[in-house]
């Protein structure tokens, strides 16, 4: 029996799905959202190196046609970094985790250089067995400008 249990901790470790170590949902969700802010900060900052770490090797962007992989990403999203002013940001206002604290969903409002709001963003987010949060799927859309009814 002894072997299976630890045969069994391998499997776990190897396929990535490490226990929370005793964190709350709450805490996850707040380590989440922490990633989430600091990974918009790097834009407002303009440190392209910065935002590199926070990206998963094997992420998918979504834009006209999916960015896969980071240095796919990387080409693309270094446009973004030139000049002195951010050409937008964003920030996350709702978080959930799964209950095995692995993946979680980030997802807030874009807003254009001006501030105005242009969009939502939804980024994925795994944990890896160092307890690090990286992004491995981002997608964001515009805002409706659809008149309301009345």
């Amino acid at each position: 029996m002894r072997h299976a249990v630890s045969v069994a901790t391998v499997l776990v470790s190897l396929l990535g799905a490490s226990p929370a170590r005793g964190q709350s949902n709450a805490e996850l969700a707040l380590q989440v959202e922490q990633a989430e802010t600091a990974f918009a900060n790097t834009m407002a900052t303009r440190d392209l190196k910065a935002f590199e770490t926070f990206l998963a090797d094997e992420a998918v962007f979504y834009g006209q046609a999916p960015l896969r992989g980071r240095g796919a990403i990387m080409d693309v999203w270094k446009g973004f970094y030139h000049g002195p002013k951010a050409p937008f940001s964003w920030k996350p206002t709702n978080v959930q985790v799964l209950e095995s604290g692995t993946l979680a969903l980030s997802t807030g409002p874009v807003f254009d250089a001006d501030g105005k709001q242009t969009g939502v963003f939804n980024s994925i987010w795994r944990r890896g067995t160092d307890g690090q949060w990286k992004v491995v799927f981002d997608k964001g859309c515009q805002v409706c400008n659809c008149a309301k009814a009345p």
